[in-house]
């Protein structure tokens, strides 16, 4: 059954440093036709933070998809999506890597580590709101996602 199915939002979390970048992903995700949330971290502490519902995010929804960026301060992507792939209450939830890294050891290493997806950033905006939008199109109405079970 889809989100749109059972009338809830889908809830994203973008982990992503630039400021730019989260208006960008904002904006793409606000003219979408799919009903959703878009919750932000700035780090990959503050991600692992909120995907594990400590301190102040205690009550944080479960991301159906996470937006990750590879270069952030504290904690990198590659950390972050090791981590979450190593985690048996959060591996299944999808990661997509939205990155301006086009090193072909990025690539190779964060498939290692079990992404879901790996997307270059176009530097054109007009161009980053489609990829955003269709990463949205791709996992939330193609895609089915597994439900939230407690293993």
């Amino acid at each position: 059954m889809s989100l749109e199915e059972i009338g809830r939002a889908a809830e994203f979390l973008l982990v992503e440093d630039n400021p730019g970048d989260v208006r960008l992903t904002k904006e793409a995700l606000t003219e979408s036709k799919v009903k959703n949330n878009l919750n932000v971290v700035g780090d990959g502490e503050e991600a692992m933070a909120f995907l594990r519902r400590q301190g102040k995010y205690a009550e944080a929804p479960r991301p159906d998809v996470i937006l990750l960026d590879l270069n952030l301060p504290k904690k990198n992507g590659r950390e972050v999506l090791e981590e979450i792939k190593a985690d048996p209450s959060l591996k299944r939830i999808p990661v997509v890597i939205i990155t301006s890294s086009e090193a072909e050891q990025d690539v190779l290493r964060t498939y290692d580590l079990h992404v879901n997806c790996y997307v270059n950033k176009p530097v054109d905006l007009e161009q980053f709101v489609k990829v955003v939008q269709s990463i949205e199109t791709f996992w939330l109405t193609i895609v089915k996602l597994p439900s939230e079970i407690e293993e």
